[in-house]
């Protein structure tokens, strides 16, 4: 399986770039092809509104010819989407927001019933830090994950958060064996 990693985080060594990188070896371990992307090292820029993608249906559509485009291309071609991120006032922190209003290029057809996206049956995953705890704080992103999963007709096979984060030397054994139940779920063929 293609596993694309959309890192949404601006740390590199931080703690949700820790937790990815240990998923990414429990899928290699597994046989799967990893390919991660940093979010914050591609110049990506807000959506403009405009619905011009919405005339194209068989490739994104946007009219902005920056970064975006080819990690929809990486999108379009992997099995598994992973988006991971820390925890940004109970959301998805601006880096990684600005290429999520993005995909909206991916799906057409909404506007007369039909809708096709370009992304249509892949997996997609999500990895989450916070400092705090998942009740009454990072609940709400996985609510928006699972709609924004349902808007590109995509199938979401699970969810990671890893909450009371503090530092990448604080995490545990207990976050390590999360992190393998985790990659072992995403891949199995029982999420499909």
């Amino acid at each position: 399986m293609k596993v694309l990693s959309l890192f949404g985080g601006p740390r590199q060594k931080g703690n949700t770039a820790t937790v990815l990188s240990w998923v990414e070896e429990a899928l290699q371990t597994r046989g799967h092809r990893v390919q991660r992307i940093n979010v914050i090292d591609k110049k990506v820029a807000g959506c403009l509104g405009c619905s011009n993608c919405q005339q194209v249906a068989d490739e994104p559509g946007c009219v902005q010819r920056d970064d975006a485009l080819f990690i929809f291309e990486q999108m379009v071609a992997s099995d598994l989407i992973l988006y991971s991120c820390p925890l940004y006032c109970w959301s998805f922190p601006g880096q990684l927001k600005v290429l999520l209003d993005r995909h909206f290029c991916l799906v057409t057809g909404y506007d007369v019933g039909e809708p096709e996206s370009l992304i249509q049956e892949h997996r997609t995953a999500l990895l989450v830090t916070c400092a705090g705890p998942l009740e009454n704080n990072a609940d709400l992103i996985v609510e928006m994950f699972h709609r924004f999963a349902a808007y590109l007709l995509a199938r979401p096979v699970g969810e990671l958060i890893v909450p009371f984060c503090t530092s990448p030397e604080a995490l545990g054994e207990e976050s390590r064996a999360q992190v393998s139940a985790f990659a072992a779920k995403i891949c199995s063929t029982e999420a499909l």
